[in-house]
């Protein structure tokens, strides 16, 4: 008897060893690139990419990201609150930490190349930039293409900050972000507020953001192709067609990178070394140096599009919305 429990106790120490050793493995910076970012990787090539490539039905794109989202959990302690902003159903996302009557706020336009994505989709990595920011973060779903064409997700966000102004936010309070397409959007509607006359929000996150959607002629469409583990050279783009129409039918307003970047407030990019999107990145940082803008670029090595919505198992996305967390609360101070 004595020697049976002896041998399931020096077992049970050996699986809690295992787990532990593992757990280090994978969250330890140690590696470059990260276990947890290698394995994530993993992910992203075999279960995501097949599934956004040009020729895949729009409906099972948004049906994988919605599983994925099941698979993720939230940071100990997150409220999620379901809302309406401006007729568009919406969820307040708030770290422990952050108190119900805030004053500052982050209004998140989720990514998924204008056809894909939801609050839900995107819950994960907003409660990650809550409690980085120590703000509560604002999910509206804007209209999807290709039902809603063109403007309809650029109208969905302008009202979604004209709300947060309404509610009594002030502007210099409010930080908008979002990531790809949603970066896109973010762009879209500091150039729609300038145009206006409109206030400014303080500060503005941008993750992987789309800055041309009409051309895709960055050149590392070319040099990262063999790279970027998610999208491909010769696919990229073509589901723009859903929200914008052919090339020669899209809006100047799609390609924010070449309009006048003057009087934008403070921009913090993020991308991966490893991107086809990553002169979208590069280049936006150059343009809106010269016009005067203050511009922060972080380029990831060995990370890919958006790899910060694998925070749960990468410790360089953690790190990541850590200093977009930071810059943040300085902006916003």
């Amino acid at each position: 008897m004595r020697k049976n429990r002896s041998k399931f106790w020096v077992s049970a120490l050996f699986v809690v060893v295992l787990v532990v050793f593992a757990y280090v493995a994978v969250n330890t910076t140690l590696f470059k690139p990260s276990v947890g970012s290698r394995l994530a990787r993993l992910v992203v090539v075999h279960y995501l990419a097949p599934r956004f490539t040009a020729d895949t039905p729009y409906q099972k794109t948004r049906d994988t990201l919605e599983f994925m989202a099941k698979l993720g959990r939230l940071p100990l302690g997150t409220r999620v609150e379901e809302t309406h902003v401006a007729g568009l159903r919406a969820e307040w996302v708030r770290a422990r930490t952050v108190p119900e009557d805030s004053s500052k706020v982050l209004l998140y336009f989720h990514g998924g190349g204008f056809f894909c994505g939801s609050a839900n989709t995107h819950k994960s990595l907003a409660a990650m930039l809550s409690k980085a920011s120590k703000m509560p973060v604002l999910l509206p779903e804007y209209r999807l293409a290709p039902e809603h064409k063109y403007p309809a997700a650029n109208l969905d966000c302008l009202d979604s900050y004209l709300w947060l102004l309404e509610q009594g936010y002030k502007p210099e309070n409010i930080a908008i972000g979002g990531d790809s397409a949603g970066g896109c959007l973010t762009l879209m509607t500091l150039l729609t507020l300038k145009e206006k006359g409109l206030p400014m929000p303080g500060a503005a996150i941008l993750i992987s953001p789309v800055t041309d959607a009409i051309h895709f002629d960055g050149e590392s469409i070319k040099t990262r192709d063999k790279a970027d583990p998610l999208f491909a050279a010769r696919d990229i783009g073509k589901h723009m067609t859903w929200y914008g129409g052919e090339k020669d039918q899209r809006p100047a307003l799609m390609a924010p990178l070449n309009m006048d970047l003057s009087g934008l407030p403070p921009l913090f990019i993020q991308a991966g070394d490893d991107e086809i999107l990553l002169s979208d990145s590069t280049r936006l940082a150059e343009k809106a140096k010269k016009a005067g803008v203050d511009v922060t670029l972080e380029v990831w090595e060995n990370m890919w599009h958006v790899f910060q919505s694998f925070g749960v198992i990468v410790p360089e996305a953690r790190q990541a919305i850590a200093n977009l967390g930071a810059f943040l609360q300085e902006k916003l101070s």
